[in-house]
């Protein structure tokens, strides 16, 4: 009997100290709640095929930082704070008290993020990746690709007014509750970078000016980026006539190697100079593609656009995923941020549809306004989306290789847009 009841105790001390044991704690349903979603997030990037490379290990790393016990939620968000943890082992709780706390894999991974390695990284890949000649032929795209960042500016105004307003509202209507929905300029400025539909981008910014709001800026620029087919042509077609989606474009002139060449070149010095924050983004992302072009490194362009990218995309997706933690992500603030990047995103898609139709009246109908959907940096996607919505109207009509131009001058342009904040609220 008493070997049965010392097994027994051995048992019940497994059970007890399980992670399955604090799901029926008072603070367990929120784990359980983040382990659904992350199931969900699973499910959009396996079966539906959502932005798979960074949807599936952002969802894999939510997964993991919510196991109760695992010790796998990254739990600093600043510099100073690895530095507590990993010297001297506290971090701080969500009331700001300091505790004790072992550093885990997620926290010395996520590292990468708050020193701002990987995105500048994954900018090298993209850059290596992507050919530019469309935007060189018909240098008019890089308005577009500027006026489809006005969804950054407008989701900046929007969410500080709307945050103070909300708060105020329901501190009238229920003041027991305590609830504070207002934003820093520098937290409205991580929600805006939304708007330029290019994630890397969008952690860069956050992780500089509001790293506590990492993991609900990560998730809600993904899965933004991953529905562009289903936001973008209601509001595209919503802003065109048919005659307007129907326009066929004339073929773009050649582009020599030499102005392959010279334009990365020509873009880092200049964007680089203009705003020394965006240097980092837009030179990666320029260096990249002078890689890819110069004919001289094909070896190292080939490494950028596979070896390096795949790598940097595991440690950025699954470090970010580990931000999500139950008691940090499920809040009102996290909803409306979420909503808040919506706007962003819409207003996005908005200023490039708008500045398309101003220059098909400038050109008398030589430009079709769809491209400038493309303007936001989802690439290649945006572009495809334009693609797909003219040929709605007229089969015959190929916008790709046109929407191209204003579809990489978007990712131009939120590095761009980038720098303005860092040097406006950094």
């Amino acid at each position: 009997m008493e070997v049965l009841h010392g097994v027994w105790e051995v048992i019940k001390d497994i059970i007890q100290n399980s992670g399955y044991a604090y799901f029926f704690t008072p603070d367990g349903y929120k784990n359980l709640i983040m382990i659904l979603v992350a199931f969900l997030f699973l499910y959009l990037g396996i079966k539906k095929g959502f932005e798979p490379l960074l949807m599936i290990p952002i969802a894999f790393g939510m997964l993991l930082a919510n196991l109760p016990g695992a010790n796998l939620a990254v739990q600093y968000h600043d510099l100073n704070g690895f530095i507590e943890l990993v010297a001297h082992g506290r971090a701080l709780d969500e009331a700001g008290n300091w505790v004790a706390a072992t550093p885990g894999l997620m926290d010395f991974i996520y590292f990468g993020v708050k020193a701002g390695i990987y995105p500048p990284l994954i900018f090298l890949g993209i850059g290596a990746m992507t050919d530019f000649s469309s935007l060189i032929a018909r240098p008019s795209s890089f308005i577009l690709g500027a006026a489809a960042q006005l969804g950054i500016f407008a989701a900046y105004i929007i969410a500080i007014g709307l945050g103070d307003s909300l708060g105020t509202l329901i501190h009238t209507v229920a003041p027991s509750l305590n609830l504070d929905l207002s934003f820093t300029p520098q937290e409205a400025g991580s929600i805006a970078i939304i708007g330029g539909a290019d994630g890397p981008t969008a952690i860069f910014v956050t992780s500089k000016l509001a790293p506590s709001m990492l993991g609900t800026i990560a998730v809600a620029a993904y899965s933004y980026m991953a529905l562009v087919p289903v936001i973008q042509p209601p509001i595209m077609r919503a802003l065109t006539t048919k005659k307007e989606r129907a326009v066929v474009m004339d073929n773009l002139r050649p582009v020599s190697k030499l102005q392959k060449i010279l334009f990365p070149i020509m873009v880092t010095v200049f964007v680089s100079l203009l705003l020394p924050d965006a240097a980092t983004l837009v030179g990666m992302l320029m260096l990249g593609n002078l890689l890819k072009e110069s004919g001289r490194t094909e070896r190292i362009a080939k490494a950028a656009q596979n070896e390096l990218m795949n790598i940097v995309t595991i440690l950025l997706g699954i470090s970010v995923g580990a931000t999500t933690s139950a008691q940090s992500f499920l809040n009102l603030k996290t909803l409306l941020i979420v909503v808040l990047g919506l706007v962003a995103f819409s207003f996005g898609t908005i200023g490039g549809t708008l500045f398309g139709k101003l220059m098909y009246i400038v050109t008398k109908g030589k430009v079709n306004p769809l491209i400038g959907s493309a303007g936001v940096s989802a690439v290649p996607m945006a572009a495809r989306v334009s693609q797909k919505v003219g040929q709605e109207e007229n089969p015959s009509n190929f916008l790709l290789m046109h929407a191209m131009g204003p579809n990489v001058s978007g990712v131009i342009g939120s590095a761009v847009a980038a720098g303005i904040l860092l040097t406006l609220l950094g």
